[in-house]
């Protein structure tokens, strides 16, 4: 008996030493759950679960259950840092998905960088994100959001192409994303020749913008290009109503939360952003048994689910980290990296079919084409081009 269990003994330490599964696979989750972003990170949050039992129902990634393992960043830099390292050093994750915020990412994924563990930031869109690390011999960082290097520009071609607006003012918060996106707005602008007429900044939480907008309206702008997220977009909304004073609001993806559509009311109408995914209509099978699920499980309010391009992002990360996991064949880091850069079997998602989505140069998974334009009408987002309700595949 005693030879038996020592026999047992060595073979489960060698599985656990060439990277075979442990009994579940631990995956950290980190967003704001609660404050101005916990639109955008209780939405992915619950995509993320979403994701996790429906995988678990199917017999987990060979018969193994994914663990999610939640944590709520406050879309603070310090929390954020304090929550990769606990995750690293005390549960022992094999990956992570989430962020939120392009601050608290920059500040925190390095610890998931130098511990080889990969972290997906399915919300985050900050251009250097994924290009933070560029002297590694390793990038443990992926996305699968819209960078602000491609959403800036269909920004800025909307407004200045399509509509011919020229005069146009910036509106950005004061913080990382908001000043990076302001950054790679300017960029864009530059490709027509085309410099704003204003420039103003504003901190989270303010609620009166009457003196960016005067300034913006007094420097003859003809249209507002925003970056910031909701509850200070849909302030800038309010306030041009209270001025008198309506231009077209194009922003980044962040004018489709619920935080500016429900506070912005009918002040909201028209306001224009690249997306990922719009919830109606659901426009594939999948699409649509993900929306009734998520409506299911969550019931967020109206039947609306509060940053549906978080949700679908979220969702679709979990599933192209168990497809990299089972073709891995166990949890070391560097077996997930590898497997990520190079996934044999393409994955329908919600957000898209995915079919090698990275590659060892390139962690980002979502590209200009995969990209479409929304509206704000009547309280929810609508496509703005009814030809990009085609689904997409990469």
């Amino acid at each position: 008996m005693n030879i038996r269990r020592h026999i047992f003994a060595v073979a489960a330490a060698a599985m656990l030493s060439t990277g075979a599964y442990a009994a579940d696979i631990k995956v950290g989750v980190i967003g704001p759950f609660t404050g101005g972003s916990a639109s955008m990170g209780v939405s992915m949050r619950d995509g993320v679960r979403l994701a996790a039992k429906e995988i678990n129902a199917a017999g987990g990634v060979d018969g193994n259950k994914i663990v999610l393992v939640e944590r709520d960043d406050e879309a603070k830099n310090e929390r954020g840092v304090q929550i990769a390292q606990e995750l690293i050093n005390n549960e022992k994750v094999a990956a992570t998905v989430g962020y939120i915020n392009t601050g608290v990412a920059l500040a925190s994924q390095r610890f998931f960088q130098e511990a080889k563990i990969p972290v997906i930031n399915n919300v985050a869109t900050g251009t250097l994100i994924t290009k933070q690390f560029p002297n590694a011999a390793e990038n443990y960082v992926f996305r699968t959001s819209a960078a602000d290097n491609i959403q800036a520009p269909m920004i800025a071609k909307e407004a200045v192409e399509k509509r011919g607006l020229k005069k146009v003012a910036i509106l950005a918060d004061s913080t990382n994303y908001g000043q990076l996106g302001r950054e790679d707005l300017e960029k864009a602008l530059k490709v027509y020749g085309v410099t704003p007429v204003a420039t103003e900044k504003f901190n989270l939480g303010d609620v009166d913008m009457t003196s960016q907008l005067l300034k913006a309206k007094n420097a003859g702008a003809e249209v507002i290009l925003t970056y910031a997220i909701g509850p200070e977009l849909a302030q800038i909304a309010n306030g041009m109503a209270k001025l008198g004073w309506k231009k077209p609001m194009i922003g980044s993806w962040t004018l489709s939360m619920a935080s500016f559509i429900d506070t912005a009311g009918k002040n909201g109408n028209g306001a224009t952003m690249p997306e990922t995914f719009i919830q109606n209509p659901p426009t594939t099978p999948k699409r649509k048994a993900f929306v009734e699920a998520y409506l299911k499980d969550f019931k967020p309010k109206n039947g609306i689910i509060a940053s549906p391009v978080s949700a679908a992002q979220g969702y679709d990360s979990v599933y192209l980290l168990a497809a990299a996991i089972k073709q891995a064949k166990g949890t070391e880091g560097p077996k997930i990296l590898a497997a990520l850069q190079d996934l044999k079997t393409p994955l329908e998602g919600v957000v898209m079919t995915y079919n090698k989505p990275f590659s060892a140069t390139d962690h980002e998974a979502i590209d200009a084409k995969d990209v479409v334009m929304g509206i704000v009408e009547n309280g929810k987002v609508e496509f703005l081009n009814a030809e990009d309700a085609a689904p997409k595949k990469r």
